[in-house]
């Protein structure tokens, strides 16, 4: 096939990619054949996950909104994946708040080929190509550093990436990483594949497809997701499903309950 100019030449577009899949339930355009072959195949048997990828991003632009209402003007995207409909900077843009600076942060080749494009003109926002299970190199990254002040709220954005975190690698520890080095005032957003009940058959097999993908998901329940927070306060309504965070009646219908996520948000005292 013709390889588009956002792809970088060493991406194996044969070959399945979560973020590319995720951007593919979203309705988004950066996915290649064997994403969407990925992603039918794991419709087949829960079709409702594409409602949940939505429901996911309606979180974001939720909490994004909520924390800009709160006064917050710095936001960390950690794990940012590959830009599509609903990015941070848009959310933002969308809500009347013109002050606010963004960085993005992915180390996946096609989300820091196209985010460097999309981002290029596009004041108040960079792009960092890191590892956000490495917080002390993210938070000393230049373009970081040029762009956030450490002494003043940011916002750290854990969205729909830490199911992507394998226990022995401390998801906890990587949370209280970004939140030690942060003002008071800060906050963390995390939202987290998982379900409080047996899977059924069908979402086993869906499950086992993402565990023997290049990039293995880890589903956990909402106790585990609210362990992540530490010792940070969290917000009301607590680590609920996603679509139950605040929801405002603007956003995509919920999903059924046979396949969701969780979601909170919490604050640095």
């Amino acid at each position: 096939m013709e390889r588009p100019s956002w792809a970088p030449a060493d991406v194996d577009l044969d070959r399945p990619s979560v973020a590319r899949v995720y951007d593919y339930y979203l309705g988004g355009s950066h996915n290649f054949a064997a994403d969407r072959a990925f992603g039918e195949q794991v419709l087949r048997m829960v079709p409702e996950v594409a409602a949940v990828a939505r429901s996911n991003r309606a979180f974001l632009r939720r909490a994004v909104r909520e924390l800009a209402r709160m006064g917050v003007r710095q936001f960390l995207d950690l794990g940012s994946g590959i830009p599509t409909v609903g990015n941070v900077h848009e959310v933002l843009a969308d809500a009347g708040v013109t002050d606010a600076r963004v960085v993005y942060v992915d180390d996946d080749p096609v989300a820091v080929a196209h985010s460097r494009i999309i981002l290029a003109d596009v004041p108040g926002t960079a792009f960092v190509d890191g590892d956000l299970r490495k917080p002390a190199e993210v938070l000393a990254d230049p373009e970081v550093g040029a762009l956030l002040d450490l002494t003043e709220p940011v916002a750290f954005l854990l969205v729909a990436v830490l199911h992507f975190v394998p226990d022995e690698q401390r998801p906890a520890d990587i949370v209280a990483g970004y939140a030690a080095a942060a003002a008071p005032g800060s906050h963390v957003v995390i939202s987290h594949v998982g379900i409080d009940r047996p899977l059924t058959a069908a979402e086993e097999d869906a499950y086992e497809m993402y565990r023997k993908s290049p990039t293995p998901l880890i589903m956990r329940t909402s106790q585990q997701v609210a362990a992540m927070f530490g010792d940070l306060t969290v917000l009301e309504p607590g680590v609920v499903a996603t679509f139950d965070w605040r929801p405002d009646g603007d956003d995509e219908p919920k999903p059924e309950d046979s396949a969701v996520g969780h979601a909170g948000v919490a604050r640095k005292d």
